[in-house]
């Protein structure tokens, strides 16, 4: 029997939708408020946002943050900036242009309505970052600077130098603190969320783990917001941070929360590439460069054997002999297409062996003739800290002059390379942000609701912070309006107490395992896999290959894991293994959808449906809807696929171009 998928969209043209929403959606007055309680698991920007929000209209909010403090959330390593349609450049933006650039780098697979909400929020997004003192950037007359992003043909992206994420973060949580201090909101630091609570077919609680003590504990309230992130780390080389994980996602899947578009994993283009194999992360070098810097390969094969043998640099290569393919293949966008065009584009010219480092899988990211226009002290004071880090990292100076040949200065180029780091599936949620589990909401990167399958640059730090602050706590409210006669839940209930047992005994089942591998070695596997068969480009025979390798190393991880110390007190290894159990069952399903879906799409690539020019060819007839998988009791058995048909009124769904 197909399920039908009600997204709640509201009636009406698509700019009037949330506005009609708002007037007719249900409230709770302010003293009801009080007599309400709602955990916010996560304390990114977009659980930070949401928090302090919800504390600040009179909810008691509980407050889970798996590091010591809310100010180590990964939202600090997003570098390039925060979209807004400002338009303060005065170069043709409008919260429409915003909404049609949002909804064509998705190439068409986002919720039209969604992405068009989100678009009207943005502006009021910088209003109250400002109010609350973000350090942005600004213009010699005061007002706020703007740079380009990839996909957009505008200035619309605000930012704090190469830092926007953690002067951003520290807004959020100067407002939680605020919350915190007032008794409205109660923060719990080190405490990872290890279950979902249901009672009556609703989300009421949560088992969690404290890390210090070892101990599981219970928590009820009358609604529970998710806001843990992305799943990025299933790949184990990724540009996340060691602790990210996608736990709580999987707990609220095993619970019966659809999982939509998992196969949407975003490649970002400009990382340091991997040098060993003794890395356990990658480092992102942020978008905003594209900005000034241009990214090239050598023309000559033989240059490109040079470089990769280490006898030529790449300021050895005179301009002539530099191949701009970025530039060359996308005229109107050059340099800053979209990640997935760009990252597809360098995979491409590696693969032909242009690659210009000695393992052959890394362009250039080249300042020179910028340096040269506008002088190295304005490159360094828009990217000085991003130099700092590729230095410190690399040992190469990108500001240094580095050549001269016919006049001609060249500067040390960057070396970038692919990888993974955002992810653009996640828990599905209608129009209110509510899964298919009711009193369960999901905000930010752990929902799957705006950027359809691909991420544009700087629209991560839009959509947590649009979600925490200006949506959520509208939408919450619908729900919660006639919960206000519920009293408040004892955590005595047996819902709970099953709910302890089944996690201390799956605790109980890995500390008994004593095998031989550690958590990092099959992680380590997993990744090899993930990037192998479900990475930039995808195959029908490579998922099924990965399928059948996942079920062993499922089997491996079951039969074989050692963790040392115990269940008592810290145990980092016991931690990550917890969360490496819910990697394999997510590595699966992004294979099982990405295997489902024969087009390509965004960062979704199946090299078996692709134009002669190598684009990703859609198929809007048969694949134009939400992939949206339910869990079946087990993960060893594979999930069943529901479809949520997109509905497009105002923007017409054609083939991306970013060439004219």
């Amino acid at each position: 029997m197909t399920k039908i998928i009600d997204s709640k969209i509201p009636e009406g043209p698509v700019a009037e939708k949330w506005t009609n929403y708002k007037a007719h959606q249900k409230l709770v007055n302010p003293a009801n408020k009080r007599r309400l309680d709602i955990i916010v698991v996560g304390t990114g920007l977009a659980g930070a946002s949401a928090a302090a929000s919800l504390g600040e209209m009179g909810f008691k909010v509980f407050n889970f943050c798996i590091q010591d403090s809310p100010r180590r959330a990964h939202s600090i390593a997003a570098q390039g900036g925060i979209n807004a349609a400002k338009n303060y450049q005065n170069d043709g933006d409008s919260v429409y242009r915003l909404f049609y650039d949002t909804v064509k780098g998705g190439d068409y697979r986002a919720r039209e309505a969604n992405v068009y909400r989100l678009a009207e929020v943005s502006n009021n997004i910088i209003d109250q970052c400002v109010a609350q003192g973000v350090p942005f950037a600004r213009e010699y007359g005061g007002m706020l600077a703007n740079r380009s992003f990839g996909g957009a043909q505008v200035s619309r992206t605000f930012y704090a130098k190469g830092q926007t994420g953690q002067q951003l973060l520290l807004g959020a949580y100067s407002a939680l603190s605020c919350q915190v201090n007032a008794g409205t909101v109660k923060l719990f630091t080190r405490y990872e969320m290890m279950d979902l609570v249901m009672v009556d077919g609703r989300a009421r609680g949560i088992i969690a783990r404290n890390l210090v003590t070892g101990k599981l504990e219970r928590f009820a309230a009358h609604a529970v917001v998710i806001a843990t992130g992305g799943y990025g780390n299933t790949y184990f080389l990724s540009t996340n941070a060691m602790g990210c994980n996608c736990s709580a996602a999987m707990q609220c899947y095993r619970k019966g929360a659809y999982f939509a578009n998992p196969a949407y994993v975003q490649i970002h283009p400009t990382c340091i590439p991997v040098h060993g194999d003794k890395q356990s992360k990658l480092t992102l070098m942020s978008e905003s460069l594209r900005n000034d810097g241009r990214i090239w390969v050598p023309k000559k094969l033989e240059d490109a054997k040079a470089l990769q043998a280490g006898t030529k640099k790449g300021s050895d290569i005179p301009e002539e002999d530099r191949d701009y393919y970025l530039e060359r293949r996308y005229p109107a966008f050059g340099n800053l297409v979209p990640r997935d065009v760009a990252s597809r584009a360098a995979k491409e010219r590696c693969d032909k062996g242009f690659g210009v480092n000695n393992t052959g899988l890394a362009v250039f990211l080249d300042f020179s003739e910028s340096i040269e226009r506008l002088g190295i002290d304005v490159v360094l004071q828009r990217y000085g800290n991003l130099f700092d880090m590729y230095e410190e990292i690399t040992d190469v100076n990108p500001g240094k002059l580095a050549n001269e040949i016919n006049g001609v200065k060249y500067y040390n180029p960057m070396m970038i390379y692919p990888a993974i780091h955002y992810t653009m599936g996640g828990i599905w949620v209608d129009y209110e942000l509510q899964t298919s589990i009711k009193g369960l909401f999901a905000i930010g990167e752990c929902n799957f609701s705006d950027h359809g399958a691909n991420r544009l640059g700087a629209s991560a730090l839009m959509q947590g912070l649009a979600d925490g602050y200006f949506v959520l706590p509208y939408t919450i409210q619908n729900y919660l309006a006639d919960q206000i006669t519920v009293p408040r839940f004892s955590t005595e209930l047996p819902e709970f107490a099953e709910a302890e047992k089944a996690v201390q005994a799956r605790i109980d089942h890995l500390m008994g395992i004593k095998g031989k591998e550690s958590v990092d070695s099959i992680h380590k596997k997993l990744g090899h896999i993930m990037w192998e068969y479900v990475g930039m480009g995808r195959t029908e025979e490579g998922l099924k290959t990965a399928l059948k390798l996942l079920k062993e190393i499922r089997q491996e991880f079951e039969t074989n894991l050692f963790i040392p110390g115990s269940t008592e007190g810290v145990n980092i290894e016991l931690e990550k293994a917890l969360r490496l159990n819910d990697f394999i069952t997510m590595g699966e399903l992004i294979a099982y959808d990405a295997l489902n879906r024969n087009e390509s799409c965004g960062g979704h690539f199946r090299e078996e449906y692709q134009t002669e020019e190598g684009e990703a060819k859609r198929d809007d007839e048969n694949y134009f809807y939400v992939s949206c998988w339910e869990y079946q009791g087990s993960d060893d058995v594979a999930p069943v696929l529901y479809k949520e048909p997109l509905v497009y009124e105002a923007i017409k769904v054609q083939t991306r171009n970013y060439k004219s």
